[in-house]
């Protein structure tokens, strides 16, 4: 998937590190599978299926990150995919990116 991504002249990182934020306040990390261009969070899975706690876990991500955009791909036997979107504005707290 770097790989791929890479050739089409993405920029992308691997394992981003991202701070996480509650009520405002730092209170760890997170490692997210891919990064790119610096706007969207990319979930990798290989389940059997797309289940609601990975897309729970999309969302959460999401809210606790400065990102607003996140795509969870499943790559099990019937691959998946499901693009969320999480709007800055909804969100209250200032980014320190």
């Amino acid at each position: 998937m770097a790989i791929a991504l890479t050739e089409t002249g993405l920029i992308m990182e691997q394992q981003s590190r991202i701070s996480v934020y509650f009520r405002g306040r730092a209170v760890g990390e997170y490692f997210a599978d891919l990064l790119v261009n610096n706007l969207v969070l990319v979930e990798l899975k290989a389940a059997s299926r797309l289940t609601t706690e990975h897309e729970a876990q999309l969302l959460n991500n999401l809210r606790a990150t400065p990102y607003e955009v996140g795509l969870l791909l499943n790559f099990g036997p019937k691959p998946d995919f499901l693009r969320k979107v999480f709007d800055n504005e909804r969100k209250t707290i200032t980014w320190k990116m």
